[in-house]
């Protein structure tokens, strides 16, 4: 996704018009602030008419009252185009604004709706780049920009047009001009634009890269990388650095040839236009209202000049969040969805699933899966790290479908239930739990908005974790710092089982839940998530075999198959991995004991 596009074959702002929808939304602002721009336009080019006539009718006594008019005039016409101006310049500046608020807006709530595949391959940090420094350049651009391309747009018509009016001779002059203006606009716009995309690329791999790095920043600082982190950082910014420089020198360029030109153009025309007052055949007045809008032209001309640039950057900005809009979910929304007719008991059923990950289609991480858990039933499953158990969770929850084979709960098909329907029937607490920053209980209550007060404290006391929330300075109002940093391992789980316990799903999803705690709040905690289990559908995920000895049915996995399947009783005896991977377990915990007596 980062990786700069071939220069393409013209330069184009169509990517802009991804926004008119955004605009749409807002009618009643886009006409008004068009009524604005054309009042405004079109009072500007009254005054040069005005101007004339005061010249012509001459500065003597008997002409004062009709100047005095005049002047009159062009104050009220100057009071009204004031007002047009900041009509116009609020009102677009609001259209701008709002619609790269929303565009923001639903750029991320796409990507919360992206399969977790679309995240396996894409770094978070180009993502962010994408939402703050692309909807930046497009809310520059979008806003100032765009008001006063369309106010110099409209000038540029109506001086010409008015031009040609005033003397056709002259205005073929300034049309031989418009060639050398417009060639030079194409030419170093399309360049402008690729450069401008590839400064914008490069950029974000630099903030993928720093967000990765600062991710990690203990581990760096352990290691001791911070030199060769903030190498790597500089040279991605230089990249970026050296191509908006080659964006900003072509940009100077064509600046500097478009002034040139309109110069030439304006001299000669009032060249001309002087000797023809001398002859006779045009009036002072006629010149200098001729002069007035070529030279209102003109600056339409050079300040469109300016703004194209920064335009072509808004459309590679606009182009790439288009990008990430035109990007479909892996995972699916059913065509025509199912519904469970009344409460879900939690009944699951793995039938000959087979698995491949999509980053490593080659690899097979589950092949011919068959397994039926009744409702209610606790299930532990096992075996070496790399076995498939994870992957488990992640087919159930439909982060992923199977390649092979389907999965089914209460006997409907996952993939013929909505997302959010299967998602709500589930809670899940993973090995790495993922910890926010803000309160306490906003991270418990985390997918449950609507949760009272007392059930999140009630949830934080059957998880254990109130004897630790109560001790903070504010208590279940303490924000925690970002990812939970400022709590333990042990901590953070016990949290990640409040958030489990508050969403009181009938199916219950364990992975290495009580890893990170030490013996005692082991203890404690699987305390709760016994009474937690009590009714649900329990699949736990455990390589400490000592918290699975209780459990319904223990399944063993290894190379992505079921070995083993039997309770811990039956599965010693058999003698197979279970009993091998017991054996090594116990014995070893048994050694440490007798070592540390």
């Amino acid at each position: 996704m980062s990786q700069a596009e071939p220069v393409k074959p013209r330069i184009s702002l169509k990517p802009l018009l991804a926004l008119l929808p955004f605009l749409m939304h807002y009618k009643g602002r886009v006409y008004g602030a068009i009524a604005a721009l054309v009042a405004a336009a079109g009072l500007t080019l009254v005054l040069p008419v005005a101007l004339r006539q005061m010249i012509d009718l001459g500065f003597d006594a008997g002409s004062a009252a009709a100047i005095d008019q005049y002047f009159l005039v062009i104050i009220l016409v100057g009071g009204a185009l004031a007002v047009a101006s900041a009509s116009r310049y609020y009102l677009v500046m609001w259209i701008g604004e709002r619609a790269v608020a929303e565009l923001r807006s639903a750029v991320f709530r796409h990507l919360t709706e992206l399969s977790p595949s679309f995240f396996d391959k894409t770094r978070s940090g180009e993502i962010i780049s994408r939402l703050s420094a692309d909807t930046t350049l497009i809310k520059s651009a979008f806003g100032a920009s765009a008001s006063i391309a369309m106010r110099q747009v409209l000038l540029l018509i109506g001086a010409a047009g008015m031009m040609v009016v005033t003397s056709p001779k002259l205005s073929a002059i300034v049309l031989l001009a418009i060639p050398l203006v417009v060639l030079p606009l194409i030419a170093f716009g399309r360049s402008v634009r690729q450069r401008s995309r590839t400064a914008q690329d490069s950029l974000a791999d630099a903030l993928a890269y720093a967000t990765e790095a600062l991710g990690a920043v203990r581990t760096l600082q352990a290691f001791t990388a911070e030199k060769q982190v903030s190498d790597r950082f500089e040279n991605d910014t230089q990249t970026a650095f050296s191509a908006a420089i080659f964006a900003t020198r072509a940009r100077s360029i064509l600046i500097a040839t478009i002034m040139l030109v309109v110069t030439l153009s304006i001299v000669s025309v009032l060249w001309i236009g002087a000797l023809s007052v001398i002859d006779g055949t045009m009036s002072g007045g006629e010149l200098t209202q001729f002069l007035i809008y070529s030279i209102m032209a003109a600056g339409g001309v050079s300040s469109l000049a300016q703004v194209w640039g920064e335009l072509s950057q808004a459309a590679g900005a606009a182009e790439r969040l288009s990008e990430l809009l035109a990007i479909e979910p892996d995972i699916a929304e059913p065509s025509t969805p199912q519904h469970f007719a009344g409460a879900v008991r939690g009944a699951i059923a793995f039938e000959g699933v087979g698995f491949s990950y999509p980053t490593s289609t080659s690899l097979s991480v589950l092949e011919n899966i068959s397994l039926h858990i009744r409702n209610g039933e606790n299930v532990a499953i096992v075996g070496p790290s790399g076995a498939g158990k994870s992957t488990l969770f992640q087919l159930l929850m439909r982060f992923y479908d199977p390649s092979e084979g389907r999965i089914t709960l209460d006997g409907k098909d996952l993939t013929s239930l909505p997302l959010h329907e299967l998602r709500d029937q589930i809670a899940l607490v993973p090995q790495d739990t993922a910890i926010f920053a803000m309160s306490v209980a906003d991270n418990i209550a985390y997918g449950s908005p609507h949760a009272s007060r007392e059930d999140v404290e009630r949830a934080g006391k059957l998880a254990r974790a109130d004897e630790f929330i109560v001790k903070m300075e504010e208590g279940y109002d303490t924000i925690i710092g970002e990812r939970g940093f400022t709590l333990s391992g042990g901590q953070r789980q016990r949290i990640a089982i409040a958030r489990a316990i508050l969403k009181d799903a009938p199916v219950l999803l364990l992975d290495e839940a009580t890893s990170a705690l030490d013996a005692e709040s082991e203890t404690l905690v699987q305390t709760a998530l016994e009474e937690l289990m009590k009714g649900r559908t329990t699949l736990v995920i455990a390589h400490r075999l000592a918290t699975v000895l209780k459990a319904d049915r223990i399944i063993v996995m290894e190379n992505g198959g079921i070995v083993e399947s039997g309770t811990h009783a039956s599965l010693i005896q058999k003698g197979g991995l279970y009993a091998k991977l017991a054996r090594m377990q116990f014995d070893s915990g048994n050694a440490a004991m007798q070592n540390s007596d």
